[in-house]
């Protein structure tokens, strides 16, 4: 059976970030990133909407009924992160984390300097399930269809993979692993992964 999906807009942003707040409260990535477990809920609400008002513009930011999954996704030449929202970052970083904003600003930089410049491509940002829908596959068919649209366009897709249980799912998908930096002050590794062109 066909999953349901369309392209998220404006008026999903909420939601939207709902589930991506959700879903990454025990990322190894993101919990370094905000260590407080307790104060990590509601400054997820304000880091999150950054990256999807940014991307939801591009009409490729996909989710399901009721944004039980969603799929963050940046066309190729384009920015992620809008000149707007990027030069938020600093300020909203200092105001989040206080003295931690720059040990997390270095770990940024490291995603930027491992994501390919050299061939265009479609990179998937974020991919997150609502806690309630977890374990039915969701995310994984929302991603099948988007590729399927990738594919049309003979299109090369990259992302990284900020938890290793994610890696055998990601390769499923024909993505491939391209390579690993280790976040800052003790932080986890990420792995890269290039799905090629078809």
């Amino acid at each position: 059976m066909q999953l349901e999906a369309r392209v998220a807009t404006a008026d999903d942003l909420d939601a939207v970030v709902e589930t991506i707040a959700v879903a990454f409260h025990n990322d190894p990535v993101w919990s370094w990133a905000f260590p407080d477990a307790a104060r990590r809920p509601a400054q997820f609400r304000e880091w999150w909407p950054l990256f999807v008002r940014s991307a939801v513009p591009h009409e490729f930011t996909w989710m399901t009924p009721r944004a039980a999954s969603v799929a963050v996704w940046t066309p190729p030449d384009v920015p992620e992160l809008s000149e707007e929202s990027l030069a938020t970052i600093p300020a909203l970083l200092d105001k989040l984390l206080g003295t931690r904003a720059p040990v997390v600003l270095e770990g940024l930089l490291l995603f930027d300097s491992a994501h390919p410049h050299d061939e265009v491509h479609y990179y998937l940002g974020f991919v997150a399930t609502h806690d309630d829908h977890r374990g039915q596959g969701i995310a994984e068919q929302l991603l099948a269809q988007n590729l399927k649209r990738i594919d049309a366009e003979h299109m090369p897709a990259y992302l990284e993979s900020s938890n290793p249980k994610n890696l055998e799912r990601y390769g499923r998908l024909g993505f491939v692993p391209r390579d690993e930096f280790t976040l800052p002050d003790g932080g986890p590794p990420v792995t890269t992964m290039w799905r090629p062109a078809r």
